[in-house]
């Protein structure tokens, strides 16, 4: 079966006009007139301070997270970067990462919330906890990223990698 050039033009456009259609709806800004309530172990997300990840864990143990205050934290080139634990998308040479350390004192789940897509590990002893569940944050809220930990009393590494920007802002809080 042979096709005429008049009928492959009219497909040929169709195929060409669906692509930057279909990348522009992608792109669309998202159109949130007001900021979402957030739950109160969220609260304190629109008022982050500043925080300098550490590159390795000696530096971790000064870069200190205080559990339900959020922070924007200052990342590092990966290549500088020495995680405890090799994460499971540790990013190119391009990308950013760093470490920051917290107490537990309660036992309990544990979220992360992240404003990026980054990859995240809680590290105990030289082992990342296995996270509970994943999930994104409300709409219009900044948050991209949950993931929840059962974690225990005691002192946890944060280790930020593959993050597409030098900085991050994040909240380390106990769910009730």
């Amino acid at each position: 079966m042979r096709l005429r050039f008049r009928t492959v033009l009219p497909l040929l456009d169709m195929v060409c006009l669906a692509g930057p259609a279909h990348a522009r709806m992608e792109q669309a800004p998202s159109t949130c007139a007001v900021p979402a309530e957030l739950p109160a172990p969220l609260a304190s997300w629109r008022n982050p301070a500043a925080l300098k990840g550490a590159t390795d864990r000696k530096g971790a143990a000064r870069s200190v997270l205080e559990p339900g205050k959020t922070v924007t934290m200052a990342l590092s080139p990966t290549p500088k970067i020495d995680y405890p634990v090799r994460p499971a998308k540790p990013g190119g040479s391009v990308s950013f990462g760093g470490l920051a350390g917290f107490t537990v004192r309660e036992a309990g789940t544990w979220r992360v919330a992240l404003g990026s897509g980054a990859w995240v590990d809680v590290v105990k002893d030289g082992e990342a906890a296995p996270s509970v569940a994943h999930g994104h944050g409300p709409d219009c809220s900044g948050i991209r990223k949950m993931v929840d930990y059962d974690l225990k009393p005691g002192r946890y590494t944060l280790q930020i990698a593959a993050n597409g920007e030098d900085r991050l802002t994040l909240l380390v809080t106990r769910l009730p």
